[in-house]
């Protein structure tokens, strides 16, 4: 958890900034496939800087927020004071026993897709209760955008993600029974300082880099959008994703 850890506490910032938010079906997927609703309790697990918290709110009912990168933290905590953000891992929340109704972790299951995580996600979920797994990949069938990946992916080493299907090992798991896998088109629009430079410098093991590294990267991708005519006419351009949602119920 090192690159993760070190990379999020310099690039706190960045992630606030680089990275997308998420489609409507997003919100469709929270409200009739995790149960998220008024009178019920749903803990966001590796919440970092509180992206998807907006989403969760307009779902309704009683919001809690875990995350240890204590960086990320004090963003989520400052744009959203009233929402209790505690310290603690996936291996290890501050909550009681079956003290809430649903589990989400958006953008963040990959690092603690492990069976001692989901015993302790199954702790804390209610009888019935459903953990819901959320990611925004990218769309590496637009040429550029697997130009852009094949820039930054030298640098991954052995950083956990969600494209290398990995996580996916830790299921079937003891304890949870598979409800479905849904997926929806997304997309980032802005100034390509904003949704690519920002987003690539926003990517853990790139933000952990020695400054110089990250320099080099950061020239590499500039240089892209330069010879990209449709990234280098200015204004505002559109970075292409996929959003996939995953549910399962704690039995």
């Amino acid at each position: 958890m090192h690159t993760s850890s070190e990379g999020y506490k310099t690039g706190a910032q960045a992630y606030v900034s680089g990275r997308p938010s998420y489609p409507p079906e997003a919100l469709n997927w929270l409200r009739d496939s995790v149960g998220i609703g008024p009178g019920r309790t749903v803990l966001e697990l590796g919440a970092g800087t509180g992206k998807f918290v907006p989403l969760l709110r307009q779902c309704g009912g009683t919001l809690l927020a875990v995350e240890p990168i204590d960086a990320m933290r004090a963003q989520l905590t400052a744009k959203f004071p009233e929402i209790k953000a505690l310290a603690g891992s996936a291996e290890a929340i501050p909550l009681p026993d079956a003290s809430v109704d649903a589990v989400v972790c958006a953008q963040a299951f990959h690092w603690f897709a492990h069976a001692a995580a989901l015993q302790e996600i199954r702790r804390v979920l209610s009888p019935g209760g459903v953990l819901g797994l959320i990611w925004n990949g990218r769309a590496e069938t637009v040429p550029w955008v697997a130009d852009l990946s094949a820039i930054t992916d030298i640098w991954e080493g052995h950083t956990p993600r969600y494209v290398t299907g990995e996580w996916r090992r830790v299921f079937p798991a003891p304890g949870f029974e598979f409800i479905e896998e849904r997926h929806a088109r997304n997309a980032h629009v802005g100034p390509a300082e904003q949704v690519i430079v920002k987003r690539t410098l926003s990517v853990s093991f790139i933000a952990a880099l020695p400054q110089q590294q990250q320099d080099h990267v950061e020239d590499q991708v500039r240089a892209l959008i330069a010879r990209t005519p449709e990234l280098s006419k200015g204004g505002e351009v559109s970075f292409p994703y996929q959003t996939s949602m995953f549910t399962y119920r704690k039995i």
